[in-house]
């Protein structure tokens, strides 16, 4: 594969050069599919703000949130085409290349976010990375969605039954779709860019979300029941073009891996901290809250015990234990 380099002004390409008779500038085109007050955009800022500096302006970064280039899944292809250099999204728009995410996309898989970091920062990421490579990406770091809750505007989520016959939006994640299926439910995958007006002319009944995306899109407009049932914890990874990275320095590719540790480690504290507030928000804004009982939450779990053993049809089994494992320790 040949490098993703130009040294021409104006290319659109992912990494570009801008030369000028005193020096040459990289330009690294970045998208991100999250509101402008997201913490993900967030962590874009702080990420332009530090390859910046630490390359001494010899990195430019342009940063491009809000799916101004589109939505999920058409960023995941300009990565992959390499039109854009990264993006910032769900590790479920990765799934349909690299199946091993849905490993870690199990329901009910993580009773914490430090049990989900502790795990995918650990030799379950490295396994990850490695599939990711196989297919032209390079991970540059794991951020928190959050744990994803059901809003509807059909009936309020109290039990396992409530979810029959829903007609509800899901991530194009089978791992997540399957879930869904076998608690009764009628899922439907739609990029994220396509969800509100799907919520506001009724062609759905629900969506699910961590409560930061459903106030951040303003799903509480269009929505009327919220419930806690955190079916899901939900990772953001940032990822890069493989040979546009591979293009850069040593000292480059270094300067940016640091960069994407800080604005990681920003993010994940500032989204653990705004998590309730976001939840809080939500209940302000006119949503019911109904609260799902440790009971109901169990037979929920129940339901989809058989997901794992689903999942080893299409994903390496000891990808699957791996997981499993590291999550019992």
């Amino acid at each position: 594969m040949k490098p993703l380099l130009s040294t021409t002004l104006g290319l659109t390409l992912g990494l570009s050069f801008a030369v000028s008779s005193v020096s040459a500038q990289t330009v690294l085109r970045v998208a991100g599919n999250f509101p402008e007050e997201h913490t993900a955009t967030g962590a874009m800022e702080i990420f332009k703000e530090e390859v910046e500096s630490l390359t001494n302006g010899e990195i430019t970064v342009q940063n491009f949130p809000a799916m101004q280039l589109g939505g999920a899944s058409e960023n995941v292809d300009q990565v992959r085409s390499g039109a854009i250099f990264a993006v910032f999204t769900s590790i479920a728009y990765f799934t349909r290349s690299v199946p091993e995410l849905e490993a870690v996309s199990l329901p009910f898989l993580f009773d914490n976010r430090e049990a989900a970091f502790a795990v995918m920062d650990g030799e379950v990421g490295d396994v990850m990375d490695a599939a990711l490579l196989e297919e032209g990406f390079v991970n540059l770091g794991y951020m928190e969605l959050g744990f994803r809750h059901a809003t509807n505007s059909a009936r309020p989520l109290t039990s396992l039954e409530d979810f029959e016959g829903l007609d509800i939006r899901l991530q194009p994640n089978e791992v997540h779709l399957d879930s869904f299926r076998a608690i009764g439910a009628n899922p439907q995958p739609l990029d994220i860019s396509e969800l509100y007006s799907a919520l506001q002319q009724g062609v759905l009944d629900g969506q699910e979300n961590p409560y930061n995306i459903i106030y951040t899109r303003r799903f509480f407009e269009v929505q009327d029941y919220l419930s806690d049932t955190g079916h899901f914890f939900d990772f953001i990874n940032v990822v890069a073009n493989a040979d546009a990275f591979e293009a850069l320095s040593a000292e480059h590719q270094e300067a940016v891996r640091t960069a994407m540790r800080t604005a990681v480690e920003w993010q994940r504290a500032e989204a653990a901290e705004l998590d309730l507030q976001f939840r809080e928000r939500l209940i302000a804004e006119g949503m019911q809250y109904d609260p799902l009982s440790d009971a109901e939450r169990e037979r929920l779990r129940e339901a989809t015990m058989g997901i794992a053993e689903q999942l080893k049809e299409r994903v390496d089994p000891e990808v699957i234990d791996l997981v499993l494992s590291k999550v019992s320790e």
